[in-house]
């Protein structure tokens, strides 16, 4: 018998397992490094290169071979799993010297290095290693254990610690949790060029307010206590200083900003950019690595927030200052200040810089995201049909990774010259292909997509399902195949599915997304309801006295939200992870949208669900992960609690031992089963 498309989506964590990934190109083109495990249905993630000369590649690292496994992963990195989304295990990570010769790896918590044209050996370690990084010359291995910072040399084998917390809730290079969740910096600290010393990111969590998320299936077991800053409530305290191998150390002078946003350190100098609390600006500062003085070198403003862009700054090799920028109604390149994109670009992020040329993602129409170079020949488009694209640059050797409409999983190229290979994806089929239209609907023109179940017959009435995310930070309307499965799963299952993203979601430029500052329900819910009506008008079989939603995360308060405030348009919702209380939310998020709760209440009355409980005459079933340390379960509770004081029927679907994530299998599996049985039940 054949297994259901739910439990293949969950095995294959959705279809991405065994597909290459986590790519890195030596600055002299001729190698390229990447993990991939064996299979579509293996979890366990190798290391892998490939010679760009010959196209051969060649397994570096196998973690069975090794005998370890994920069992006893340290607590730091099961925090760094949950932040990034992590799903596989094995070698999740991996970090390199500068030549791209040496690599270093954790493995169940203990240290590993390894030659790329060699075998891997472990390195004697305390335990419980994290992050461990290869200094530039490669004759050293930083790594973080037990909130310390540790240096192993290679060469005779001696360690030193450079770093030691002082006390309880103190730690050396690590990021903080908003750092890692919200703002895209998972590591904490970073190699000096020569390799003698190293910028350490000391994180305090002292302020910050301590939850205690428990285990009610375990009741022997002590809660969990995570410090969590919540909207309004005070941050970690994160500094730096320069750290020399002899132990000496340099306090970075203080900016007076409160958040660490990104580091770069390299030929020409050590910049630290920092962003204040209330994120209206980005500043970047020069650092002297001899006595820790700052002094600015470039800022970005703006009466809403500056948004952090992944890869910048940088530095080309002349010594240019890239960094991305709204101007002119579009996030633009720009060089020394000067925009080197035009405002018809959407600029996504900087991927690599070779030389003088930037490697950059962008997009001329939100649904795909191409890739671009700019260098001493201006602009050029590297890869920018229809589709999703990703690439890595280096010593002139481009890697080029596809995702579209027309195939399952995607194509990794590499291409040097005139010589080209292909990476093997050994991601299994998922054994559905979406039929996707892709609309732009509405006066303010929003990217929706419509699937019908295979073989619909035009004429037959059907009820309609929005699977939208609908908020900041992720598209789900996508020229890619991948971004469609699940909602095509559900048209299957009887539904006319619609998906849109509304004001607030990216690749249409500063002000689409702004327009949710001060409100995050009001445009993301009429931009539903707005795209809902004018896809309807053009597909008549849309049935719109049947009409349900679900989510997860903001899609699941965006799915409670519907049905609270618009039970006119919407019949029944499902609710996953909903965030229902944005003063329970992180501040680095909710803020950069929300303000501070004590300074702009209205904002958050306006975005909140709990005061519409009352209002509530629609099937609603909420789901919640009661490990869940990111939305944690006091949302759906607070709202369920909510309603039952209003007196208004709903469920409650509670998930023991499920995160943010839903990696287990069957969990994952069933979940989708209930879900459809909930909107048949409801819907008719």
């Amino acid at each position: 018998m054949t297994d259901s498309f739910p439990r293949r989506q969950a095995r294959t964590r959705r279809f991405t397992l065994g597909a290459p990934r986590g790519v890195t190109v030596s600055p002299d083109g001729g190698r390229v490094v990447f993990l991939r495990s064996r299979g579509g249905t293996d979890p366990v993630t190798c290391l892998w290169t490939l010679d760009v000369t010959t196209g051969q590649e060649r397994l570096v690292v196998d973690p069975l071979v090794l005998g370890t496994d994920d069992a006893d992963l340290p607590a730091e990195e099961r925090a760094r799993r949950e932040r990034s989304r992590e799903q596989a295990g094995g070698v999740v990570g991996y970090a390199t010297d500068r030549a791209v010769r040496t690599a270093a790896f954790p493995l169940a918590g203990q240290l590993f290095v390894t030659d790329l044209d060699g075998t891997p050996r472990p390195v004697d370690s305390p335990g419980g290693v994290v992050d461990p990084r290869p200094d530039p010359t490669g004759r050293r291995i930083a790594y973080v254990s037990g909130g310390a910072l540790h240096v192993h040399d290679l060469a005779d084998g001696t360690a030193v610690t450079l770093a030691d917390p002082e006390g309880p809730g103190v730690t050396y290079g690590l990021a903080d949790f908003v750092a890692a969740e919200e703002m895209g910096r998972m590591r904490g600290y970073w190699w000096s060029p020569d390799g003698d010393a190293l910028l350490v990111a000391r994180v305090d969590t002292a302020p910050v307010v301590r939850w205690h998320i428990a285990d009610p299936e375990h009741p022997d077991r002590r809660p969990v206590e995570h410090p969590y800053p919540a909207a309004g409530t005070p941050n970690a305290t994160v500094t730096c200083g320069i750290v020399r191998l002899d132990g000496t150390r340099t306090p970075v002078a203080d900016t007076g900003d409160e958040y660490l946003a990104a580091v770069t350190w390299d030929v020409h100098g050590l910049l630290v950019t920092t962003q204040p609390r209330d994120q209206t600006a980005l500043r970047t500062h020069r650092v002297d690595p001899a006595t820790g003085a700052t002094h600015p070198v470039h800022e970005q403003a703006d009466a809403a927030w500056v948004d952090i862009v992944p890869g910048v700054p940088a530095h080309t090799a002349p010594g240019a200052l890239l960094t991305v920028e709204s101007r002119d109604g579009a996030y633009r390149l720009v060089a020394d200040g000067t925009p080197v994109t035009e405002p018809d670009l959407q600029v996504r992020d900087v991927l690599d810089v070779d030389g003088d040329t930037v490697l950059f993602r962008a997009s001329t129409d939100p649904v795909s995201i191409g890739l671009w170079t700019w260098g001493p020949d201006g602009v050029l488009p590297v890869a920018t049909g229809t589709g999703v694209h990703g690439g890595r640059l280096g010593g002139g050797t481009l890697v080029v990774t596809r995702h579209d409409l027309d195939s399952d999983g995607g194509t990794t190229v590499v291409r040097r010259g005139e010589t080209v290979w292909t990476i093997a994806n050994h991601a299994e089929s998922p054994g559905l292909v979406p039929d996707v239209g892709l609309l732009e609907v509405g006066e303010r023109a929003l990217r929706a997509a419509v699937l019908m179940p295979s073989g619909h017959v035009p004429g037959t009435r059907l009820p309609v399902l929005l699977d939208p995310y609908g908020g900041p930070h992720a598209q789900r309307v996508l020229a890619h195949r991948g971004a469609h499965l699940t909602s095509q799963w559900f048209a299957d299952q009887g539904f006319a599915v619609v998906v849109v993203d509304g004001r607030g979601s990216p690749g249409r430029g500063p002000e689409f997304e702004r327009a949710v500052h001060g409100d995050l329900a009001t445009p993301v819910l009429d931009d539903q309801v707005d795209a809902l009506h004018a896809v309807a008008a053009t597909h008549p079989d849309l049935d719109l006295t049947r009409v349900g939603i679900r989510g997860w995360s903001f899609g699941g308060y965006l799915a409670a939200l519907a049905v609270l405030r618009r039970p006119d348009v919407f019949h029944a919702a499902v609710a996953g992870a909903p965030v229902t209380d944005w003063a329970l939310y992180d501040t680095h998020y909710t803020e950069r949208y929300l303000g501070r709760p004590d300074t702009h209440p209205d904002a958050y009355a306006r975005s909140s669900l709990i005061a519409d409980a009352p209002a509530l005459t629609r099937p609603l079933l909420l789901v919640h992960g009661l490990a869940d340390d990111n939305v944690v379960a006091a949302h759906t509770l607070r709202l369920s609690s909510a309603l039952l004081a209003a007196g208004r029927p709903h469920s409650v679907l509670p998930l023991s031992g499920v995160t943010h994530m839903t990696p287990q299998e069957v969990v994952a599996e069933n979940l989708l089963l209930l879900q459809v049985d909930f909107l048949r039940d409801a819907l008719g």
